[in-house]
């Protein structure tokens, strides 16, 4: 038998047990999917991979886990970026991976920016891509040296930016980034703009 003793220490080590998660929590803060680092410059340091082992079995936050779900279920992410042409006029070709459901939900543009955030770049989508995932369109003419680093991202009609992102260059290639949504978040209302949804 424990014992007044006993039954108190275990209480107490359970007190100091719940204080431990809380302030891990505290300190770790909550992560929403879309906000992770960067693979390459442009995005504020401090937010951390939402797999991490330092965030599991920590109590979930208001938001945290289902809303997140949500937003990632509603992003739409860059899979792969060829760019082929001459310097100052590349066509680039883009390929999306988006949940679209119709003219309510689907991704209506991909743009190309620069390191600081201009819009360099927009392909407009017109129409939903519910049968065809991921789809592959074209743009052009982007004008952009051989060498310049550029980011590719896809903005969704619904939730707007925050999926996965290409950087890189004509010369090097593109490779997949997570760029956050806020980067650059003013060029949305720059035109080209989508004038309408086919389908």
């Amino acid at each position: 038998m424990l014992g007044r003793y006993g039954v108190f220490l275990v209480l107490f080590l359970i007190a100091c047990g719940e204080s431990e998660d809380q302030s891990r929590s505290s300190v770790t803060g909550v992560v929403v999917e879309g906000e992770g680092p960067s693979l390459g410059e442009g995005v504020a340091d401090g937010v951390g991979d939402t797999s991490s082992s330092e965030t599991e079995g920590l109590p979930a936050l208001e938001g945290d886990a289902e809303d997140n779900t949500e937003v990632e279920r509603v992003r739409a992410d860059i899979t792969a970026v060829v760019a082929s042409g001459a310097a100052g006029a590349y066509t680039f070709s883009v390929t999306v991976s988006s949940p679209d459901t119709g003219c309510d939900q689907y991704a209506d543009w991909w743009e190309v920016l620069d390191e600081e955030g201009q819009l360099l770049y927009r392909r407009v989508l017109l129409h939903s891509h519910v049968g065809e995932q991921p789809f592959t369109r074209s743009g052009g003419a982007v004008a952009v040296a051989v060498g310049q680093i550029v980011w590719v991202r896809a903005h969704m009609n619904t939730s707007g930016y925050g999926g996965v992102a290409f950087k890189g260059s004509v010369q090097d290639g593109f490779v997949a980034a997570e760029l956050a949504a806020e980067f650059a978040a003013e060029v949305v209302e720059q035109e080209p703009l989508p004038f309408g949804c086919d389908f």
